[in-house]
């Protein structure tokens, strides 16, 4: 009795470290949208991507500065994330 508590016991330890460790691993796409969000985070206006709003609640459309040439370019969409920058994300924060 006592050695299948035990194993039994063992087998649920190992189950939640498994699942806990599963939950560590991003995908390349969750990775994407992280770049993006922090890309986004980092611009110091109030319109850098396309769909952004301004203060007064408008749509940042072609005044955004992903839009503009020149200057600070956001990235704003998932698909301009190369697989160099996912994979540079992922050794910065050890993935």
């Amino acid at each position: 009795m006592k050695s299948t508590v035990r194993a039994l016991s063992a087998l649920a330890l190992s189950a939640l470290a498994m699942t806990l460790l599963a939950a560590d691993v991003l995908t390349d796409e969750q990775i994407r949208e992280r770049v993006v969000q922090e890309s986004i985070a980092a611009y110091s206006g109030n319109c850098p991507c396309p769909f952004n709003v301004d203060r007064a609640g408008r749509q940042c459309g072609g005044r955004s500065a992903w839009s503009r040439a020149g200057g600070y370019s956001p990235i704003c969409y998932t698909r301009e994330v190369s697989d160099e920058q996912v994979s540079a994300y992922r050794k910065r924060h050890g993935l």
